[in-house]
């Protein structure tokens, strides 16, 4: 590798291995390890049992042979018949020196340092496996002649043919689980990465396109629930991205008169100071001036009406606890600033909740100048505050104004919403549907209805508890 060159070994470039086959793999690895455990097992128990079963045969004809009355000589130039009896094994009585004492040519077993000792007392028997001759060689005390012993070695083809075998038919019925497993691992990776798939699918439609439709959902398992929890949050999206196409389209509609006008009358004083153009009236010149400055309020507000109601929009990022008494007199204190002549009556009792106290503030504060923009001269607004018993209270603002009509009751929280007797006072048409969303952030809700008075009555219902 030239100097300055390195591998590129960033993880976008490096070789993925999808969750599918991971899951495949962990399955054949798992599969695959509990049947080499099993298979070892099973093999070492058999290979045990084999080996058993051999020593256990050789103890038997031993004894057989010690037992017989055919006793073996010193010179022996004839084997017994007994010991002719053992074909399938091969059979010598060896002095201390490792020596056969049959004088006869016959296949001995391979006799070392184990068989000698025992011949010669040193010790009391022995069993072995010889590698050389492949073949399990057990030694005993030989008692009808002193210092001999008597040496049996059965060949272990058989045996190890037979766990040969063995050997294959695990190794193949393992390979097999292997293969059963991880076809079965990608069958449940398959089904079970479906809702997987499905969510990808769809956060890569949105990605793409916008398309906020929900994905289908089946089951009630955790990828169900999951799948579930993706479409609410979709629908969440989808909701605020209507709330936002509503919210624009309706500001577009209640901008255009008040900068039709404005454009109107900017475009009347313009022309009238244009060479030779008839000016205008002092009069007619002062209303138009007087026109533009209404023009120019009802903008601002408007414009600070949407604001706040797009703030609004997102639900506040600091949650305290609130006391509403200090809420409703801090909004109190801003109203009789701007009521003139319009009195109030306070009756409020202590009650706390956790939320947001500047959005609660300006809630209260839109209920009361709407009371006071619909109060008759000198009129009174009551302010009332109270628990409910049931986990809730109602703050509620009346005014002894005109009221409202009981078709219109249904619609004075909507968005730009404003009545036959309102559309000639000014406003936005924001105030109430930003008191609205100020109490459904906070878990409550709002009523429209008669006072006492005949006027309108105004109440906000929040959950909480008393102070």
């Amino acid at each position: 590798m030239f100097l300055g060159q390195h591998e590129d070994t960033t993880p976008r470039e490096r070789q993925r291995v999808s969750l599918r086959s991971r899951i495949t793999l962990l399955a054949a690895l798992c599969v695959g390890g509990a049947v080499a455990l099993v298979s070892f097992g099973a093999y070492y128990t058999v290979f045990l049992g084999i080996y058993e079963q051999v020593d256990l045969n050789l103890e038997q004809r031993a004894t057989a042979l010690v037992r017989s009355t055919e006793v073996v000589d010193a010179t022996q130039t004839r084997i017994p018949q007994v010991f002719l009896e053992l074909s399938d094994i091969k059979f010598d009585v060896i002095d201390a020196r490792g020596n056969s004492v049959f004088n006869v040519d016959i296949e001995h077993p391979a006799v070392a340092e184990q068989e000698v000792a025992v011949a010669s007392g040193r010790s009391e028997s022995s069993i072995r496996t010889d590698a050389a001759t492949d073949s399990r060689i057990l030694t005993k005390p030989y008692p009808f002649l002193p210092n001999t012993a008597l040496v049996l070695a059965q060949p272990l083809d058989s045996t190890k043919s037979l766990l040969g075998k063995l050997s294959v038919v695990l190794i193949v019925i393992g390979g097999a689980g292997i293969i059963v497993a991880a076809l079965a691992g990608t069958a449940v990776a398959r089904g079970g990465l479906l809702p997987v798939q499905r969510l990808t699918a769809a956060t890569e439609r949105v990605a793409r396109t916008g398309d906020l439709r929900p994905i289908p959902v089946s089951g009630d398992d955790e990828l169900s629930r999951l799948s579930s929890s993706f479409n609410t949050m979709l629908g969440a999206v989808a909701e605020s991205q209507e709330r936002q196409r509503r919210l624009v389209a309706d500001a577009g509609h209640e901008l255009r008169t008040p900068l039709t006008s404005l454009r109107t009358n900017l475009e009347l004083m313009m022309a009238s100071e244009q060479p030779g153009a008839p000016t205008l009236d002092p009069q007619d010149k002062r209303e138009i001036q007087e026109d533009l400055q209404a023009q120019l309020d009802e903008l601002t507000q408007l414009i600070g009406d949407l604001v706040d109601l797009a703030r609004e929009d997102a639900a506040p990022t600091v949650q305290e606890h609130v006391e509403l008494v200090e809420v409703v007199d801090a909004a109190l204190e801003r109203a009789r600033r701007r009521a003139g002549d319009i009195r109030f009556e306070v009756a409020l009792q202590p009650w706390h909740l956790i939320g947001h106290a500047a959005s609660l503030e300006r809630a209260v504060l839109n209920l009361l100048d709407n009371a006071v923009k619909f109060s008759p001269p000198g009129g009174v607004v009551r302010v009332e505050l109270a628990p409910t018993g049931d986990g809730h209270a109602f703050l509620q603002v009346a005014d002894a104004g005109p009221g409202i009509a009981d078709a219109d009751l249904p619609h004075v929280f909507e968005r730009f919403y404003r009545s036959e007797e309102a559309r000639t006072l000014p406003g936005s048409g924001l105030g109430l549907a930003i008191v609205k969303q100020a109490a459904e952030r906070h878990g409550g809700s709002v009523f429209a209805s008669r006072s006492a008075d005949g006027g309108a009555l105004m109440a906000l219902r929040l959950p909480g508890e008393p102070g």
